[in-house]
């Protein structure tokens, strides 16, 4: 068996799931995950998902719709159940009969879970640990993916080394399962394919590509940042829970840890509540990563980069994207082969 017939048997669940060449799914990032990058990471084989974040429902409708001009390929769209326009959103990507639903934030309801496999949606979403990984797939979901800390962006409290055991190991057999957080080589998705995973999510490579709308002072940043620059939010206080973030550190950071503190004292003086505190925390970040994306804010901008932005050293197509991963994957194949059976 050559190396491509093992890779073949190593994703053929993946990409019989989501129906594309190659199981590599670009994660949603909002202000990025438009149509045009979306579309491309489409065509290109892979699995383009639009990040619906809180746009206006309308501009979903037309995401959705152009994407559908630029591409004859599956796509998923990305849906924050969090976000104060979720429920437009829901509504809109039922009546556009989106075939992939990527939820983050948090989980549909069952009765949402329900409708959207009634009109033939597959559904997926994010499992931080074995526990949630369980009930997402009594609720029903087709699909999860184990995002590590590594990841850019929000981000859970747990690395993709330990979701692969804990969560990987336990339930690769039940449901498709991508992995994601820290991956921008093709030997180590060869490794994730090896230990069960369908198939793998990426995001910060994709960022920085030729086709992204990122602004060039953004992606200049991305090329040149360290693996350790890439830090996430702390929390400063117990009572005013957050939704980590990892991304590389400036001053805007810093603003959002000031911002947290003010927003404790306004709490505490009964200015405001809990859940309005961190509906502005949320809309920082918004604010904030669009400087970034769009503007070319290097200091005050959010700069969310997974870690693996230590690995990303140049800007390529996305094309280029896949052929040099799909590249690593067949190499690192041969040297396991190799190494196992001289």
């Amino acid at each position: 068996m050559s190396e491509k017939e093992v890779l073949e048997k190593l994703w053929k669940r993946g990409r019989e799931f989501l129906g594309v060449r190659y199981p590599i799914i670009s994660g949603a990032m909002t202000w990025i995950s438009d149509s045009g990058l979306v579309s491309a990471v489409s065509n290109a084989g892979g699995f383009g998902v639009l990040a619906a974040g809180n746009m206006p429902p309308e501009l979903l409708a037309e995401e959705i719709d152009r994407t559908r001009q630029l591409t004859d390929k599956p796509f998923g769209v990305n849906l924050i159940v969090i976000a104060p326009n979720y429920p437009q959103h829901l509504r809109i990507v039922k009546e556009k009969g989106v075939k992939f639903i990527v939820f983050a934030g948090s989980f549909p309801s069952d009765k949402e879970v329900k409708e959207l496999k009634e009109a033939g949606a597959k559904i997926i979403a994010f499992a931080s640990n074995d526990v949630l990984a369980k009930r997402l797939i009594r609720k029903g979901m087709d699909a999860l993916v184990i995002e590590g800390s590594e990841a850019g962006g929000h981000i859970g409290y747990v690395s993709l080394v330990v979701l692969i055991q804990q969560v990987l190991f336990n339930f690769r057999d039940e449901v498709p399962i991508f992995a994601a957080g820290g991956i921008a080589t093709g030997e180590m998705a060869a490794h994730l394919l090896m230990a069960g995973a369908s198939g793998i999510q990426m995001g910060t490579i994709f960022a920085v590509s030729k086709e992204s709308k990122a602004h060039p002072e953004f992606k200049k940043r991305y090329l040149k940042a360290k693996a350790r620059e890439a830090v996430f939010t702390p929390q400063v206080h117990p009572d005013l829970k957050i939704y980590p973030v990892r991304a590389l550190k400036n001053k805007g950071m810093d603003e959002f840890q000031e911002l947290q503190i003010e927003l404790l004292q306004k709490i505490k003086a009964g200015e405001i509540t809990k859940e309005e505190a961190q509906l502005k925390l949320e809309e920082f970040w918004m604010g904030a990563l669009r400087r970034a994306v769009q503007e070319g804010d290097l200091e005050r901008g959010s700069l969310m980069a997974g870690q693996s932005v230590g690995l990303v050293k140049r800007e390529m197509s996305i094309p280029e994207i896949m052929e040099y991963m799909v590249e690593g994957m067949l190499r690192e194949i041969k040297r396991v082969r190799e190494s196992i059976c001289p």
